[in-house]
């Protein structure tokens, strides 16, 4: 019980991190809808990409991720959509790490300055004990957007406490 007591500051730190974070999320830059180009292939995945935004937004995980792997069918290089895919999959759970890994890889190597794929992938390494990779995220991050980089470090200090990987936070819901 007074660990418990102990803990309830870090947990309220922790708490109010992640609103803060899902509060961004859902109007932050890369759950914005792209302009849709006028015809073609493009035009096809950036539909398909805002309709996933949409979906995202509301919190339909599964939906979001169905319509980010079409725009990935039409435009493999949409660095966002696999982006938000990665969103997508890792809320769904820790089956989906390995693929959401991977897409938040692609999103970099597509776009090494989007921000919010080194600080979604900073929480994915958190949630999976890797801080020392977690933190060369915060790294990078810190040169990119240093809002989005003090979100990340409160992450990673809430998991330090104890409250990462299969505590309160552990689903880091942003």
């Amino acid at each position: 019980m007074n660990r418990a007591r102990a803990l309830r500051p870090a947990v309220l730190a922790v708490l109010a991190a992640m609103l803060a974070l899902a509060a961004g999320t859902a109007s932050g830059i890369e759950s914005d809808p792209l302009p849709v180009p006028q015809a073609g292939s493009r035009a096809d995945a950036v539909r398909l990409y805002n309709d996933g935004v949409a979906l995202l937004v509301a919190r339909k995980f599964a939906e979001a991720q169905q319509k980010f792997e079409a725009a990935l069918v039409h435009d493999e290089g949409l660095a966002e959509a696999h982006n938000n895919l990665a969103f997508a999959l890792r809320m769904q759970g820790r089956h989906n790490f390995a693929a959401s890994l991977s897409h938040y890889n692609r999103a970099i190597e597509l776009k090494p300055g989007l921000a919010q794929a080194y600080m979604y992938r900073g929480v994915l390494f958190t949630q999976q004990g890797d801080k020392v990779r977690a933190r060369q995220d915060l790294e990078r991050l810190r040169q990119l957007d240093a809002r989005l980089a003090a979100d990340l470090e409160r992450v990673i200090e809430g998991a330090d406490e104890g409250q990462g990987r299969g505590g309160v936070a552990a689903q880091y819901d942003y």
